[in-house]
């Protein structure tokens, strides 16, 4: 016979259950805020959203960047708030191991007990059952059944913990570049990596609507005794007040929670990325950090309008170089080599070209596809021929910050770093060309890198040097970037 008293294992499961996907939406809710627009098309055409977060105008008679775009949501919903957008993705990956990890343990203990008789629905008469509950409470009846759950309550947990959950976690991992660039077939299923983010704020609205709905239900069939049930495992004589307060510390356990992340987050950010990043980092590059591209999009695919992220350099040698249209540029190689290299544009052009149509994207949400033009960067490396201690190479900028963008967190000279091994990816290459034509000032001229497996921030535009190094600790502020040493972004991108 069933039991009717909850296991210890399903409360604490129904507790980090609630905690993460808490943290999930308000992390989620800050990731949003990078590109408040989604749209069911991969081109993200200005004007094409089927929905907006934001009431800014893209304005016409000045350039408008996806950093523009970018909308200050606050902290009482957002985690951190604000436009943090790198700790924001820390504490969402961070929050979605936990959840996938409760869910794991959920499952597994699920059907390694008879718990999974309460909740597995064993016949289609569940169906006209869930049908008749459901006008019951339409008619304001309460809907009682044997056992714990009549067939509408049932037939909906199972729907969130069996489909809609598996759904969350299928959209997510079609958002990553790493995913989308080694089986482009695999997001075409959700059309497309933005028709996958549509989807993945769907599911998320549906999560709600059921926590509203399920909220309500329990407190329809008599609130304390349900909390009684869930807190204490007791159905039979329940000790309603000890439930109450039980409940009530938890909950103020998670309010607290989410108190602290977001304080901590605003006060001690490198804190925060180093804390997270150390969990999720290691986690990230086993699954996603090892895929090679394997994109071949067609030129009828190429995106009509492709978003500009980021300003020109301001410095004079810059524009000097462009209106002689790059012809005394010199890109210089060197670092742990054996041989290094002062490469113009000319000799990069007389190197074996490689054309490729390729998605773009960004760790702000948008995306496009383009035709790159360049030179592979495993030819370079061919020819400098890295010491066996080189592991990382980094890519420095003719863009200073301070300059380009004086409202951006930090000053500096833009700089990325990409482990070595992600130059060993055929669609790794030095991009002269865009579309067929010489690389736009916009996108990155004379030289920008593309690195198809990860998010838009690590391929630098506007290339100036290129460095072999053995760890970057030495450089910046030592964590791989000026987007990770200023935005607190994680050096891994592969999702």
């Amino acid at each position: 016979m069933m039991p009717l008293d909850y296991p210890l294992w399903l409360r604490a499961a129904h507790f980090f259950n609630f905690l993460f996907l808490s943290l999930l939406i308000r992390s989620g809710i800050e990731i949003l805020s990078a590109h408040p627009r989604l749209y069911w098309n991969d081109h993200c055409m200005p004007g094409s959203e089927w929905l907006k977060f934001t009431r800014k105008r893209r304005p016409t008679n000045r350039l408008w960047t996806a950093s523009d775009e970018e909308t200050s949501f606050p902290s009482a919903i957002a985690l951190p708030g604000h436009e943090n957008l790198g700790l924001g993705r820390h504490w969402h990956f961070l929050a979605d191991f936990g959840w996938l990890l409760t869910g794991l343990v959920y499952v597994v203990m699920l059907f390694a007990s008879p718990e999974w008789r309460r909740l597995i629905p064993t016949s289609w008469q569940i169906v006209p059952d869930a049908g008749r509950a459901m006008l019951g409470y339409l008619t304001l009846h309460i809907v009682e059944a044997p056992g714990t759950y009549n067939a509408l309550q049932q037939l909906s947990y199972a729907a969130v913990i069996f489909l809609l959950a598996p759904f969350s976690i299928a959209t997510g991992v079609a958002m990553s570049p790493a995913v989308a660039a080694r089986f482009p077939w695999y997001i075409k299923i959700f059309h497309g990596r933005q028709g996958a983010r549509s989807l993945h704020f769907l599911a998320l609205c549906t999560f709600i609507a059921f926590f509203i709905g399920h909220v309500a239900l329990v407190v329809l069939h008599g609130f304390r005794k349900g909390l009684a049930a869930i807190v204490l495992g007791e159905t039979h004589s329940p000790h309603l007040t000890r439930a109450l307060v039980v409940w009530l510390s938890g909950l103020t356990g998670i309010v607290v929670i989410h108190i602290v992340t977001t304080v901590y987050s605003r006060r001690r950010p490198r804190f925060v990325q180093r804390a997270t990043q150390a969990i999720t980092d290691p986690l990230r590059t086993l699954l996603f950090g090892h895929e090679r591209s394997a994109q071949h999009y067609a030129r009828a695919d190429i995106s009509p309008y492709f978003w500009v992220n980021g300003r020109a350099p301001k410095q004079e040698t810059y524009w000097a170089m462009a209106r002689d249209h790059f012809a005394n540029y010199i890109l210089e190689t060197g670092g742990l080599v054996e041989k290094p290299l002062s490469l113009t544009l000319a000799d990069l052009r007389a190197m074996p070209k490689q054309t490729q149509i390729t998605k773009h994207c960004c760790i702000q949400g948008w995306s496009g596809v383009a035709e790159w033009g360049g030179v592979s960067l495993r030819h370079i490396v061919g020819l400098c021929r890295p010491l066996p201690s080189a592991r990382y190479i980094v890519f420095y900028a003719f863009d200073d910050k301070s300059t380009s963008e004086p409202h951006a967190q930090g000053p500096g000279y833009f700089y990325g770093t990409i482990r070595r091994e992600l130059a060993e990816d055929p669609q790794t290459i030095l991009a002269y060309e865009m579309n067929s034509q010489p690389l736009p000032i916009d996108h990155g001229a004379p030289l920008r890198l593309r690195v198809e497996t990860q998010l838009g921030f690590t391929m630098v535009k506007y290339i100036r040097a290129i460095e072999f190094v053995e760890n970057y600790a030495h450089i910046g502020k030592g964590q791989g970037g000026w987007r990770e040493d200023y935005q607190y972004f994680s050096q891994e991108a592969g999702i």
